[in-house]
């Protein structure tokens, strides 16, 4: 039978694959993402504090995948954003969504620290949290459907029908939280089986929205949760943009015909360019930190090593920010302070309104390049 996209996607298989997809080629290109994945973790382990990530690669990671959603924020409004030089209130829609999806990744990361499993409480928080909602899974009788977007040929297009029904969503989220968990009754590597999780939770599309965002999310906590990466922060979000065409065929594929074997290679191929990426990033970040503190060491004698971490972690700083890293609640011994910074030519100084904000222009030529 045909399948039809405008129908419920009712008879959507439960994991594992019927077939055996762990052919030759996709054991190569196995080794080789696993290697990749290894080299940037052991480089995330390389920062004298790994918790600076979270408003740099973490914070492009939000970024991007909001923008596969086609919600959009300039890199200017969202630094501001993450630095308090404007009130999380007065963002724009765009930045919001992203500083939500900032939160929701480390909200399932500490949640991880405290279960042995992913449950569906964790994905429920994680989806509540990026569209800041107390809502839970689609219900019986909403009509979601999946269309093309504005910008594409037959725009409007329906491209996909999720499953709907009374009681047809919670086994196939059960069926697939137990593929995740059961390592027992299901080996596979903990790779293959994120790539086939990952197009599950897509195809059961469990939320009425945010449901792109969750799964990439999740993609991220179960790579730590099985011990492959030590903090959430593959920029995986980037490469699936640069060809998200592929993304969408690759799923659609094994939705209409069964086909995992070229999703499974997309997925695999994505995290070993987003590992290269990502591992390339941080060893700038470092390559960086290592000669600003040399460079400044020269010249500013209340400079350290504390105090280059902090500068590194975010590329817009405000003054109160290093302030309470050094104990100094003198606004007179601030401004002294930052202008030793912009002379020395570590940070460079900007407005918005009445507050005085000071720019890691090094930091956001790295994260931005």
């Amino acid at each position: 039978m045909a399948y039809d996209r405008a129908k419920p996607f009712n008879d959507l298989p439960l994991l594992p694959p019927s077939k055996d997809v762990e052919d030759i080629e996709i054991l190569k290109k196995l080794v080789t993402a696993s290697r990749t994945l290894a080299a940037a973790n052991s480089t995330v382990k390389r920062l004298p504090n790994p918790y600076m990530l979270i408003n740099t690669i973490a914070l492009q990671e939000a970024k991007a995948s909001t923008a596969i959603e086609n919600i959009f924020t300039t890199e200017d409004e969202l630094y501001k954003a993450v630095s308090d030089s404007v009130k999380e209130s007065d963002a724009n829609v765009g930045t919001k969504e992203v500083l939500r999806y900032r939160e929701a990744l480390w909200q399932g990361y500490d949640l991880l620290h405290d279960k042995a499993t992913i449950d569906l409480d964790c994905i429920t928080g994680i989806f509540r949290k990026i569209k800041n909602s107390t809502d839970g899974l689609r219900a019986p009788q909403s009509l979601t459907v999946i269309n093309r977007g504005q910008s594409e040929f037959r725009a409007g297009e329906v491209i996909y029908t999720p499953p709907r029904g009374v009681g047809v969503l919670e086994p196939l989220l059960e069926n697939l939280l137990e593929y995740l968990n059961d390592d027992r009754k299901h080996s596979s590597d903990p790779l293959i089986k994120m790539c086939i999780a990952h197009y599950q939770f897509e195809a059961i599309h469990p939320f009425r929205d945010g449901n792109g965002r969750t799964g990439r999310i999740l993609n991220l906590l179960y790579l730590v949760h099985k011990g492959l990466l030590d903090q959430p922060v593959l920029y995986l979000s980037k490469y699936i943009i640069a060809n998200k065409d592929e993304y969408y065929y690759n799923l659609s594929i094994v939705t209409q015909r069964g086909l995992w074997k070229p999703w499974i290679l997309y997925m695999l191929e994505a995290i070993e360019k987003t590992s290269l990426l990502t591992s390339q990033l941080i060893v700038s970040i470092l390559d960086q930190m290592e000669a600003t503190l040399e460079h400044a060491r020269g010249r500013i004698k209340w400079y350290n090593k504390e105090v280059n971490e902090a500068i590194f972690s975010q590329p817009y700083i405000k003054p109160k920010f290093i302030g309470d890293l050094l104990g100094i609640t003198s606004r007179t011994t601030l401004t002294k302070y930052f202008a030793e910074l912009v002379d020395a030519g570590i940070l460079q100084p900007a407005k918005e309104g009445k507050e005085v904000f000071y720019i890691n222009g090094d930091l956001i030529s790295i994260l931005e390049g």
